[in-house]
């Protein structure tokens, strides 16, 4: 199936990000990443803080995917600790681009930016409602995994995948403590 003109624009607005930072993302500089016409961008986005939220909605969609991939199952049939190892697992991964803080960093500022995000972190990664060390626990390990990807995004220095994984697998023990 051939990937929609806009989803094709959103992706680009993504790599103009990426290599020129949030400030370079223009309506311009979409279209033209894009190969389409500013006019065919404004087809779909007529504004740039329409293009903002969309890309917002569309990074939060992919994680969203990645989660419930990880998770095997819809959210709502999880519980609480299987959502935390899912989310432990994707934020370990080592996706994390400098174009997707920018966004994360740009909605910090923008309440209808924020809202998108919120929404997902408020699903997957709600702070604790007890001070229970389960709950504690968990929290941390989701912390823990934020870190982590920031400083993936960040940071130039490569990981290597064994101290990855040793850091991955010290975050699901925490998380598995929920399970006993």
């Amino acid at each position: 199936m051939r990937p929609s003109q806009r989803n094709q624009i959103l992706d680009a607005a993504i790599r103009v990000t990426e290599r020129d930072g949030i400030t370079g993302l223009t309506l311009e500089s979409a279209a033209e990443e894009a190969g389409v016409t500013k006019g065919g961008l404004m087809y779909h986005f007529r504004t740039r803080d329409e293009l903002l939220v969309a890309i917002q909605k569309h990074l939060t969609d992919a994680w969203e995917d990645h989660l419930t991939a990880e998770l095997g199952k819809p959210l709502a049939e999880a519980s609480p600790r299987e959502a935390a190892e899912a989310y432990v697992r994707v934020g370990a991964h080592g996706s994390a681009s400098k174009a997707d803080l920018a966004f994360m960093v740009e909605s910090a500022t923008t309440p209808e930016l924020a809202e998108v995000w919120d929404d997902l972190i408020g699903r997957w990664a709600p702070p604790p409602s007890s001070t229970e060390p389960r709950d504690i626990d968990l929290f941390l390990a989701r912390l823990a995994v934020d870190g982590l990807w920031l400083w993936q995004a960040t940071s130039g220095i490569p990981l290597p995948e064994p101290v990855r994984k040793a850091v991955l697998d010290r975050l699901l023990a925490l998380v598995e403590a929920d399970a006993g």
